[in-house]
């Protein structure tokens, strides 16, 4: 009596050597990102570190999947880490937006008129998004990778799947997509807080960082870079949303389960330029990124020089009429 053996990769045998190229990448992109993160006390950034780790792992098990394409439990590790990577990372770029928005825009400025939010509330709403979508692609993730076409009641737990990760992933793209206008229109508002902020730059003899008035912490004065940066994994992010959002319509006999391509180009490729992006451009580098915002010291030292002025206006004022 024979066995029947079940692929769970029916329409292609998946490439171990693509997967190869992809772990690897992600792996030197990791090591990178974790020297920065500790070179730039940048602890928030651990979660980008996850999210990077995530996408190694499930690489380096769709490798061992492509080479054992009837096991259950190399498929879901692969198929859940791939799927879920990306959601960290767009809840640490809200992060990152929120620290550059704090970094250049006075308190007075930091108003719902600017970012359409209040600015305090930014990154945790948008974070608040994020872990909602993350819930339900996880959950939609489980459902899918782990039902066959052959088991049991399988149209109906795969089209209870996807619809549960198409929420999820409809959810990420409906918040990402506003953030990305946000941080698009920044891009050009914020010029007008430029000059008032470099003014009060003090450089660092010898170094090519700088600290401002008031405040001890370096940091590079370039940081129009950072928010290209943001920018750039905004469109990254939306364009592999965009992707899964396709791929969960068509469910498992659509074009993209059909054709291993589309994984790599559409979501493989996005998010290992998103981290490379970040290697070249580490947030730590250009604003503070540690667990907590720091902005009373950052407006403090804002306000420093304008205090001393109105201290010496009234000290002037006090002389001339004695």
């Amino acid at each position: 009596m024979s066995t029947l053996t079940v692929t769970y990769y029916p329409y292609f045998q998946p490439s171990a050597a693509a997967a190869g190229v992809m772990c690897g990448l992600f792996a030197i992109g990791f090591l990178v990102s974790t020297y920065e993160t500790i070179r730039y006390k940048s602890w928030i950034w651990f979660v980008m570190l996850l999210a990077i780790a995530m996408e190694a792992v499930g690489y380096g098990a769709r490798i061992a999947s492509a080479g054992h394409v009837t096991n259950r439990n190399l498929y879901i590790i692969q198929f859940c880490l791939i799927i879920l990577a990306p959601v960290l990372m767009a809840g640490i770029v809200y992060v990152a937006f929120g620290r550059i928005v704090f970094h250049v825009v006075p308190p007075e400025a930091r108003t719902a008129r600017l970012l359409w939010v209040p600015a305090r509330w930014l990154t945790p709403i948008f974070v608040g998004f994020d872990v909602f979508a993350l819930f339900l692609q996880l959950v939609g993730a489980v459902i899918i990778s782990g039902t066959q076409l052959t088991t049991p009641n399988a149209a109906k737990k795969l089209h209870t799947g996807k619809d549960i990760a198409l929420a999820g992933v409809s959810t990420q793209i409906a918040a990402f997509g506003l953030f990305t206008i946000i941080a698009a229109r920044f891009h050009f508002t914020s010029r007008r807080f430029a000059a008032d902020l470099e003014s009060r730059y003090r450089a660092v003899p010898g170094d090519k960082f700088v600290t401002l008035e008031g405040s001890e912490r370096k940091f590079k004065p370039r940081w129009r870079t950072l928010l290209y940066a943001v920018n750039f994994s905004c469109g990254m992010i939306i364009i592999r949303s965009i992707y899964r959002e396709i791929d969960f319509a068509l469910g498992k006999q659509g074009y993209t389960q059909k054709h291993e391509w589309c994984a790599y180009v559409f979501d493989a490729i996005p998010m290992i330029l998103l981290v490379i992006v970040y290697t070249i451009v580490p947030p730590g580098a250009y604003v503070a990124m540690g667990f907590r915002q720091r902005s009373k010291e950052m407006d403090q030292a804002r306000m420093a020089p304008a205090s001393r002025d109105n201290e010496a206006y009234a000290m002037g004022t006090f002389s001339n009429q004695q």
